[in-house]
């Protein structure tokens, strides 16, 4: 089976669509929310009404968030493009828009990527329609996901959670919180598992919102989860503890995760590169595939230096969606992608404003707002060097405990 990275024939009515939502209603207002911190933007209500139209229709192809799922099997005879592959184009192309907005679009979350992953029918019938966060990260436990202290005690029919969760995007206006906490810290990663907290529950309390470098648009936010009470039907996955299968469903999430987040930095990167790509040439600097990057302007050379990044971003992005799309475990793909669009996206959006000098650096033009947005792609989801890690681990073939 090979795959072909060309935008599918299927596909191509959706991207232009997703083109069109992006230029038409997010980069107008881009600028606008990027200053109303924690204002949430109204304009996306009739859009998110119009995806979900799209989605019960069954037009969409599975694109967004929710979108993501998990092929079963491995057919060696067929090529499938599916929800996966659509859900990377498309938030491509909305990130050419506004990140920030596109993590603020209802029923579009994280969350949202984490149920359609790894929540059983039952449980995707339930929570269906919801729009759901996501909350891993606590103050101790960052990147490392192994670390979390937040504990799930069975009590009954059913659990009880405790403890912190901070920068939970979208955490504030979602319906649900996908809570990732241990049901025995003794016993490792094996038992972290994920759990579906409605929003309303009184003992997920919110903390405080945070003010953040970029993506303002979206809201963050801190919980503290105190006594918080959920159904043991709430679990996703497995309720047992395997150790041979350590994280188990509750990892499978980062496999949809990550690539959408690398989808996410390829659009914003093609967004400098275009918009830094104009400015040059009003300039009269016209780069040059085709010429030896000695024989052009330096400003030229680092433009097409940029490009090819971008462009091997892309296709690892691709990638991994694909692999998904067809049952092949793609776990070190999701994480190539991850890691080499989250590093190109931050170089690109700083480079092109150094490219661009003073309209760089201005409010007039949207490339400072793309490079303090850029940041967080490079560390959400599992950062720059966890990434590495990961790689390093499965090439190598050892344990996290062989190499930390």
């Amino acid at each position: 089976m090979a795959i072909d990275l060309e935008v599918p024939r299927r596909f191509e009515q959706l991207v232009e669509q997703a083109h069109m939502v992006a230029a038409e209603v997010l980069r107008p207002i881009s600028r606008k929310y990027d200053l109303a911190e924690h204002e949430y933007p109204k304009e996306l209500d009739m859009l998110a009404a119009m995806i979900d139209g799209l989605e019960e229709g069954g037009s969409s192809s599975g694109a967004g968030a929710a979108g993501v799922s998990r092929a079963s099997g491995n057919d060696d005879d067929g090529n499938r493009n599916g929800s996966n592959l659509a859900s990377v184009l498309s938030v491509m192309e909305m990130c050419w828009g506004d990140v920030g907005l596109l993590l603020s679009l209802p029923r579009q979350g994280l969350g949202n990527s984490a149920i359609a992953a790894v929540a059983d029918e039952d449980q995707k019938r339930r929570f269906a329609g919801k729009w759901a966060a996501m909350a891993i990260t606590e103050p101790e436990a960052g990147s490392d996901s192994a670390a979390i202290r937040t504990t799930a005690v069975l009590d009954g029919d059913e659990y009880v959670l405790n403890g912190e969760k901070i920068y939970v995007t979208a955490g504030e206006r979602a319906e649900l919180v996908v809570v990732w906490a241990s049901l025995d810290p003794d016993r490792g990663r094996a038992a972290i598992k994920s759990f579906v907290v409605p929003r309303s529950n009184p003992g997920l309390k919110l903390d405080r919102l945070e003010h953040k470098l970029g993506i303002r648009a979206s809201d963050t936010a801190a919980f503290i989860l105190d006594d918080c009470r959920v159904p043991k039907e709430n679990l996703l996955g497995s309720p047992e503890i395997d150790t041979e299968k350590s994280f188990g469903g509750a990892m499978r999430t980062f496999d949809s995760t990550r690539p959408l987040v690398a989808a996410m930095a390829v659009g914003l990167t093609r967004a400098c590169l275009e918009r830094t790509g104009e400015l040059l040439a009003e300039a009269g600097i016209e780069p040059d595939p085709d010429r030896p990057a000695g024989r052009q302007s330096a400003a030229a050379a680092a433009l097409l230096e940029i490009e090819a990044d971008y462009e091997a971003a892309r296709l690892l992005t691709m990638e991994a969606a694909w692999m998904a799309d067809n049952g092949k475990p793609n776990s070190l793909h999701a994480s190539y992608a991850k890691a080499k669009a989250g590093r190109t996206c931050v170089d690109a959006a700083l480079r092109c404003v150094e490219l661009c000098g003073a309209a760089g650096l201005g409010e007039d033009e949207l490339l400072e707002k793309w490079a303090r947005d850029a940041k967080i792609l490079d560390i959400f989801e599992g950062t720059q060097n966890i990434q590495l890690l990961i790689i390093a681990r499965q090439l190598l073939g050892l344990s996290s405990a062989e190499l930390k």
